[in-house]
């Protein structure tokens, strides 16, 4: 098949019904009737050879082909509107609009609200929006431009996009500063004349815990080692979300494995401690995704640069 076979606006089309499913909401899209929709895609399942799209009463499921054809396509129709809208310059000070990152209630945590305040004396105009990476159809959303990035650990996010390392996420114990655990430890550290002195892994099997369950994250990862070498706990406590856990911590003699910078975020404002981890646990790398399309973006290129600045290793976070 060679190119003067399809007409762009038909691929246009087929992203569209890759994202939304549904012939109503492509035609609103574009602008078209419902007959005109269905009328471009008969074309090009001709011109295809290809169902592309079956009705179903969950709206129209693509097929296998439609699937495969979904990353290129995507990607270049990506690369031709970024060609035909790029800019010169890009002034933050004067932009007006939004910016929505895929990120964990964690990244919430660590990166908002000193990314916030840069951004309000930086570029006001920008309103920043965010989803959780992990309740969203993240591929999709990137190549439709609905998530402009997305930070964390995100295996999903292979070809069709570039990634760059934010940083490697350390684990740490966290506990209240008044746990006999924290204060068995500071005394070591004294005696040893250390900084800090961590658990002891008997001390560390012996405490009640607060467990996070955060399923398809780099802390689950953690869990998973902790498990295979045989690191049993006593989880008195699981949640789903680290949102809760400084509030927990500070009313009781749980303790938790978190993220190094989490714990540090928590530290101060709940009077928590954060202390080595004694298991011996893989650093994660967190990285920052974007999709190709978005590539040479100035405005995309200048959002990237602010993270890297203010939370990159060696940056200022």
């Amino acid at each position: 098949m060679e190119l003067t076979d399809i007409d762009l606006n038909q691929l246009v089309l087929f992203q569209q019904l890759m994202t939304e499913r549904k012939v109503s909401r492509v035609a609103d899209n574009l602008g078209l009737t419902q007959p005109a929709v269905s009328n471009a895609l008969a074309k090009l399942r001709r011109a295809l050879g290809d169902e592309l799209f079956l009705r179903t009463p969950q709206g129209m499921v693509p097929t296998p082909y439609a699937e495969q054809l979904a990353e290129p396509v995507g990607y270049a129709l990506g690369m031709i509107h970024s060609g035909l809208n790029q800019q010169t310059r890009f002034e933050p000070g004067k932009v007006k609009g939004s910016i929505t990152i895929a990120m964990t209630d964690i990244g919430e945590i660590v990166f908002l609200p000193a990314l916030v305040e840069r951004l309000a004396r930086e570029a006001p105009g920008l309103v920043v929006n965010t989803v959780r990476n992990t309740a969203v159809n993240l591929r999709e959303d990137m190549e439709s431009g609905r998530v402009d990035l997305a930070i964390g650990l995100l295996p999903q996010l292979k070809s069709g996009f570039f990634q760059r390392r934010l940083f490697m996420q350390r684990y740490v114990c966290l506990l209240r500063k008044g746990h006999p655990l924290a204060v068995a430890a500071a005394a070591r550290a004294r005696s040893q004349k250390k900084a800090q002195a961590p658990l002891s892994l008997a001390e560390f099997r012996a405490a009640e815990h607060l467990v996070i369950v955060s399923a398809g994250t780099g802390h689950g990862k953690v869990d998973d080692v902790m498990r295979r070498a045989g690191i049993d706990r006593t989880a008195r406590l699981t949640v789903p979300h680290f949102v809760s856990v400084g509030h927990i911590l500070q009313g009781s003699d749980l303790i938790a494995t978190v993220p190094e910078r989490l714990a540090h975020k928590l530290a101060k404002p709940f009077g928590l401690v954060a202390l080595p981890h004694p298991v011996k646990l893989p650093d994660i790398a967190i990285n920052v995704f974007w999709h190709a399309k978005v590539h040479r973006s100035p405005a995309h290129q200048w959002w990237r640069g602010v993270l890297f600045d203010m939370f990159g290793e060696g940056g200022g976070g």
